[in-house]
C-alpha cells in the first residue's frame, strides 16, 4: 500500500517542488494539495492521508493550529511539520501539537523522503538543523519528553550498545546502514542523549543489555 501525502503549503510554488520531489516515489502518493489551514483539515477529512506535510506559517488558519485539530479528530494521521527556520518557539509549539517530524524547507529534498517514511513507521524524524534546538527545548520544557522508542528503534539502540557500528547493525536487521543512523539520530534527539555512552548507559538502565 501506498503511502498516502497531502501536501499543505500557502506558496504553490513550494508545493510543486514537494510534488516534483515526491511524485515518482513508488511507493508514495499525493492525495491532495491544500492552500491553508482550513483546507488541510477539510481535505484530510476527505482524503484519509497517512501523512500531512503541513506548513506552519499559513493564512486563515496557521498549521500549528491546524495540526491541532487534524490530530484531534485524525490520530492514526502523522504530520510532518515544513518551516523556513528552526525557531524554538515554533519548534515546541509544533510538538506539542503533536507533530512527528520537522523538516527545514531550505533541505527538504535530502531530507524529506526519509522523514515520510520514518513517521509512517511510527518513528520521529527532526533533521539535522533542529536537533541542537530540540535539545534545548526538551530541557526547558520537560512536558515534551519523547514517547517511548518503536520496536525497531529498541532493536537499533540494543545493537549499538553491544558495540555495533551502523553496517553490522543494517546486515543483522536487514536494513541499509543510512537508514540506521537515521534510527540513531532519532534515539538520541527522544531521548536527549549526545553520544553512544550515554545511549549505552540508558540501554543498560531499560534492561536492554547487561552490563
Amino acid at each position: 500500500m501506498k503511502i498516502k501525502v497531502l501536501l499543505a503549503d500557502d506558496h504553490r510554488i513550494i508545493r510543486e517542488s514537494l510534488r516534483a520531489l515526491l511524485e515518482n516515489e513508488a511507493d508514495i502518493s499525493i492525495v491532495a494539495e491544500a492552500g491553508n489551514g482550513i483546507e488541510a483539515l477539510q481535505l484530510a477529512d476527505q482524503h484519509n492521508p497517512h501523512v500531512v506535510l503541513m506548513d506552519i506559517s499559513m493564512p486563515v488558519l496557521n498549521g500549528i493550529d491546524a495540526t491541532k485539530q487534524l490530530l484531534d479528530k485524525h490520530a492514526g494521521i502523522k504530520v510532518i511539520a515544513l518551516s523556513a527556520h528552526d525557531d524554538q518557539r515554533y519548534l515546541v509549539r509544533m510538538i506539542k501539537a503533536g507533530t512527528s517530524g520537522y523538516i527545514i524547507k531550505s533541505n527538504a529534498s535530502a531530507e524529506l523522503l526519509r522523514a515520510i517514511r520514518a513517521v509512517h513507521n511510527n518513528q520521529t524524524y527532526f533533521c539535522a538543523e533542529v536537533s541542537s534546538a530540540l535539545a534545548e527545548a526538551t530541557n526547558r520544557h520537560p512536558s515534551l519528553a519523547a514517547p517511548p522508542l518503536g520496536r525497531r528503534e529498541e532493536e537499533v539502540l540494543k545493537l549499538l550498545a553491544e558495540g555495533m557500528h551502523a553496517p553490522e547493525i543494517g546486515s543483522h536487521l536487514h536494513i541499509a546502514p543510512s537508514t540506521v543512523e537515521v534510527h540513531r539520530r532519532n534515539i538520541m534527539l527522544k531521548l536527549g542523549l549526545h553520544n553512544i555512552v550515554e545511549l549505552t548507559k540508558y540501554a543498560i538502565r531499560q534492561g536492554l543489555v547487561e552490563c
